[in-house]
């Protein structure tokens, strides 16, 4: 029986545009059609049935909820604000603070208004002065319901998909693109953070949290061979915590955002600069458990990550960890078993305040379409049907009682 600490945030996430449905303005809406992908169209319709949703949160114990405001919804045309729809997000977080639920605000989640697209996206010098106008709006609107704000979701998974791979808008393969994408992403949260914290000061209010989310993965060598060995250890120095150790370095993190999913076996083929960066392996001798996707359930990189996390003493919060799977006493397991791995990091001195499944519902996965099903709740797309799933019954218990038995 393992007990956590009190005061402990359990709960789960979701971000606007996988969730509300109808986000006509932003570059993500446009995109689908010109390609030719899945449309995330009214997706869950969460932007209407949020109460529900919460509500159901609420049953199952949760005590703190992530979500995301959509930026092409605040600011469909370039200056031109949305009061209304500042009002509907103003709701959400009224309806969460009625039920006990602590929210924590994610200000970009991948997606940005088609107008921002348009311009460059963030590869415009001035996209970081954009950003800071449309947080500016917010934050002095919504900062008397917010505690925890995070500026920036997972900003190395934006880049590579978007800039490095080529797989998301706008598709781009070129490292020069993306190491100005990264720069200026960096300045925006240095900004940002600033920002938030004088909003704060100057209306005499508590201080906030800023902090962002950062993607990582337990990088493996398949074999441990020179060559594994450094790009292994360069991969995570880049891709895990770099950004992180960037942002410690401008004093611009009140606490760490930490999602984690899976492992990378990495092999490489030769000793090229792309190598270190991509290659993996492509046997199949490693036989561990996999979910939808193919990616390996790998519990126990979550604890080496956040040991290497610990030398920046600040507090840490898991904003996402799950499993897509038809499979649900699997998904119970990889909850378990990540809990558990978290539980020894807490042992070890690790100072984790919380845990957030993602996600609370099954949602639109990116390029993936609605195939994957990620969710503590089980969504019917035809009808719009909730049904809570055994393992969210499961967890419930463990953030009812702080006890993972």
């Amino acid at each position: 029986m393992l007990k956590f600490p009190q005061n402990f945030l359990w709960g789960a996430a979701t971000s606007a545009y996988q969730v509300e449905g109808d986000n006509v303005h932003s570059d993500w809406w446009s995109w689908e059609k010109k390609v030719g992908k899945e449309c995330s169209g009214e997706a869950c319709n969460h932007y209407k049935f949020y109460e529900q949703d919460f509500n159901l949160a609420k049953n199952l114990n949760h005590n703190a909820h992530r979500f995301s405001i959509e930026w092409s919804r605040i600011e469909p045309k370039q200056g031109e604000f949305s009061k209304k729809e500042l009002q509907h997000y103003e709701d959400v977080l009224l309806s969460l603070k009625k039920l006990g639920i602590e929210p924590l605000v994610t200000l970009h989640h991948f997606t940005n208004p088609l107008w921002l697209s348009k311009l460059g996206g963030w590869e415009n010098k001035k996209s970081i002065e954009y950003f800071l106008r449309y947080c500016d709006f917010v934050v002095q609107a919504l900062a008397p319901h917010v505690r925890y704000w995070i500026t920036i979701n997972e900003p190395t998974v934006f880049l590579s998909h978007a800039y490095i791979f080529g797989v998301w808008p706008p598709q781009a393969k070129s490292f020069f693109r993306a190491k100005t994408v990264q720069n200026n992403l960096v300045k925006a949260h240095v900004k940002t953070y600033a920002l938030i914290h004088n909003i704060y000061k100057k209306s005499n209010a508590p201080r906030p949290s800023v902090g962002f989310s950062q993607f990582t993965q337990a990088f493996v060598p398949c074999v441990n061979t020179l060559k594994n060995t450094l790009a292994t250890k360069l991969r995570n120095n880049w891709f895990n915590l770099g950004f992180i150790k960037t942002c410690a370095q401008h004093h611009a993190l009140d606490f760490i955002g930490l999602n984690y999913y899976s492992r990378q076996l990495v092999e490489l083929k030769q000793w090229g600069i792309g190598n270190f960066i991509w290659d993996t392996c492509q046997n199949n001798h490693h036989s561990v458990k996999k979910n939808s996707l193919g990616w390996d359930i790998y519990p126990e990189g979550l604890l080496d990550i956040l040991l290497k996390l610990k030398k920046y003493n600040l507090p840490i919060i898991v904003t996402e960890n799950g499993i897509c799977t038809p499979d649900d006493v699997l998904r119970w397991e990889y909850i378990h078993a990540h809990l558990k791995n978290i539980h020894a990091a807490i042992q070890k001195g690790v100072p984790i305040s919380g845990y957030l499944y993602w996600s609370l519902l099954d949602n639109f996965e990116w390029d993936k379409g609605f195939a994957p099903r990620f969710g503590l709740i089980d969504v019917n797309y035809n009808t719009t049907q909730r049904t809570v799933r055994a393992s969210a019954l499961k967890f419930g218990q463990v953030c009812k009682t702080g006890i993972l038995e």
